[in-house]
């Protein structure tokens, strides 16, 4: 068996061979498709191709792996050997790369399948497109207070109402014609948006696990779907804490000696999108009634509002990952709202419109279906409120045994 370690790049990647306990250059590869494909086909099909994780690492992979054994992908920010190296060429990063592995020391990164891959990338190409739209918000924001013009009255600047008050300001020409040029850029982002979110909708309508995790207050179709992509298959992980800390919702700690641990800030290893969408979702369940609020305002009342919103959107991680390895829905979903949601998943998604129909979404128009419901998650709100009421949050004391005490003095 041999262990061959590719340095790659854009127009080409660096390979050595480890062998036998030595080294040796098999030289540089063009990194183009047909090229690659003709170097891993001279592989022996018990050897193993170790890469570092860069933007074409998946693709590479992809055409490396039927030629051999295993491709393996290496997490960059935990090979340090590298970064830090104070003699670094391209095979010599190879080398190391193929060295690590062999020694068992190689941290790995997990490679998603091609259905996952390309949700990810559709994840990844909406929340672009928003971003942008909302760069766009913020540049007519900045030409309306060069000129003294106060803020919006309306929620949207981009709405109807919103473009009705803009055309009223009085700008410099120049300036209304930038500020109608970014509305153009900003309505056909629009029609990109909408296009991108009808096949995700029609992906999400096949997934189970993706209307699943619905059930949740505060998860609409875009959260679910950030969580599925960047999970993937959740049996790989086999406790909720292993997916937290691959969200990087994990607290730091930082102990040495006989000292005690301290724990900082969160991590924020992992997908930060997907990170963030959690934290989203729990500033909309913390305005929800039901435990997770519960939760939230005790956190809150000991550490603001900010770090609540974290602690409970590494719950929702918890709960997350309890629902797709079950395979239940929430305990205390509301059942008319997790119907509604699943309506606008179908609209998303192309379906026709049926006004006045009574469809599966007709119980959440009804005021008193919905407060009934209300009253019940209320119900679960308030019994985790009171059990919860006697906790320590620092712990309990240790109490020094006569034996310590006469030590210390």
């Amino acid at each position: 068996m041999c262990i061959i370690g590719l340095d790659i790049h854009r127009a080409f990647a660096e390979a050595v061979a480890w062998e036998d306990g030595r080294l040796r250059r098999l030289g540089r590869v063009d990194m183009r498709r047909d090229l690659l494909e003709a170097f891993a086909a001279k592989l022996a099909p018990s050897d193993i191709v170790v890469i570092e994780a860069t933007g074409n690492a998946s693709s590479a992979a992809a055409v490396v792996a039927p030629h051999v054994k295993k491709v393996v992908i290496a997490n960059p920010k935990q090979v340090r050997i590298i970064a830090y190296a104070k003699i670094k060429t391209d095979t010599i990063d190879a080398g190391v790369l193929a060295q690590l592995y062999a020694s068992g020391f190689l941290p790995e990164v997990w490679i998603p399948d091609e259905p996952t891959q390309a949700l990810r990338r559709q994840v990844t190409r909406r929340n672009q497109i928003v971003r942008q739209r909302s760069r766009l918000k913020n540049v007519i924001q900045s030409i309306l207070h060069s000129h003294l013009i106060p803020s919006c009255p309306h929620a949207d600047l981009c709405g109807a109402k919103g473009r009705s008050w803009l055309g009223e300001q009085i700008v410099p020409e120049d300036e209304r014609l930038a500020i109608d040029r970014h509305l153009r850029e900003f309505d056909r982002l629009g029609d990109d948006l909408q296009v991108i979110e009808r096949d995700l909708a029609r992906s999400a309508l096949d997934d189970e696990g993706v209307k699943r995790l619905m059930t949740i207050p505060g998860v609409d179709m875009t959260v679910a779907l950030a969580m599925k992509a960047a999970i993937g298959d959740v049996s790989r992980f086999d406790e909720p804490q292993k997916l937290v800390s691959y969200l990087g919702l994990n607290p730091s700690v930082r102990q040495s000696g006989p000292g005690p641990a301290y724990h900082g800030r969160i991590t924020k290893q992992g997908r930060g999108h997907a990170r963030g969408m959690l934290v989203e979702a729990a500033w909309a369940a913390a305005r929800a009634p039901g435990p997770l609020r519960a939760f939230f305002l005790r956190v809150r009342a000991r550490r603001g509002q900010h770090v609540a919103a974290v602690a409970t959107a590494r719950k929702l991680a918890v709960v997350i990952w309890h629902l797709l390895t079950k395979g239940e829905s929430y305990a205390w979903a509301r059942p008319s709202l997790h119907a509604k949601k699943l309506r606008d998943m179908e609209l998303k998604a192309g379906g026709k419109a049926a006004r006045g129909q009574k469809g599966t979404a007709h119980a959440y128009n009804i005021k008193s279906h919905r407060d009934e419901e209300r009253r019940w998650v209320e119900q679960a709100e308030g019994a985790y409120a009171r059990f919860v009421a006697g906790w320590n949050p620092r712990g309990p004391k240790k109490v020094r045994t006569d034996a310590a005490n006469e030590v210390r003095r």
